[in-house]
């Protein structure tokens, strides 16, 4: 299957899943993980019509972007981000799907101040409370956005999820139920730099339940572009 083929395939799966929850296709984008994809499967992608494109490592966004690989689509990064690289992303991607921390946060501040720009961010809830993995406490939220005022450079636009790796379908309903309640709940926050209209969760194997329980944003790879060749990449 093509990489066109693959879209319209992904993008008939979310229409399916939209109409069985009673929603708009259209209100779901598409974001592509081009994770250890080249420019040209980038490119594909884009003409075939994904919403935009998601880097989860910084040295494939800066080789792609000094390839114009994304153009025609917004670029956001969706991989850990470490501290010492946010100068490489902030002013550089439209989004930012992956604040785990506070330390993150306030470098980003950082680095938006001294650009003079205000990053659109995501904040990252590790909803199934994994040690193994990043991410803000579900209770840290709601404070947090209560208080974002406190970066001025920064706009929040709503929150980023990656639950546990489910062994059947429909496990991680229920992650996906309590993130939509909690964006929910911080749409009732507002500030001059809170303006929250994206949930983004749901991936290759799991993004028809997250669309069914309220998805904005799936970010889908493997099901895109083919299984990861991980012998070839190391980092």
């Amino acid at each position: 299957m093509s990489i066109t083929q693959n879209i319209a395939n992904i993008r008939a799966q979310i229409a399916e899943a939209a109409r069985t929850a009673g929603r708009d296709p259209g209100e779901i984008l598409l974001c592509a993980a081009t994770k250890m994809n080249d420019a040209d499967a980038v490119r594909e992608a884009i003409a075939a019509g994904v919403d935009l494109c998601g880097e989860n490592r910084v040295q494939e966004l800066t080789q792609k972007l000094s390839e114009d690989a994304y153009r025609g689509a917004p670029v956001h990064f969706i991989g850990h981000l470490q501290t010492n690289k946010v100068r490489q992303v902030v002013g550089k991607v439209d989004l930012i799907q992956s604040v785990d921390s506070m330390r993150l946060l306030e470098a980003i501040q950082k680095e938006a101040a001294r650009q003079g720009i205000r990053q659109d961010i995501l904040l990252e809830v590790n909803i199934g409370s994994e040690e193994s993995k990043s991410g803000f406490d579900e209770a840290e939220i709601l404070p947090l956005a209560e208080h974002f005022s406190d970066f001025p450079n920064l706009r929040l636009r709503g929150l980023m999820a990656i639950p546990p790796i489910s062994q059947n379908p429909g496990d991680n309903r229920k992650f996906f139920q309590k993130m939509y309640q909690l964006s929910v709940d911080i749409t009732t926050k507002k500030g001059d730099n809170v303006c929250v209209d994206i949930l983004s969760m749901g991936m290759s194997g799991d993004f028809a339940d997250a669309i069914l329980c309220g998805s904005t944003m799936i970010r889908v790879g493997t099901a895109i572009f083919g299984q990861r060749d991980y012998t070839k990449h190391h980092q």
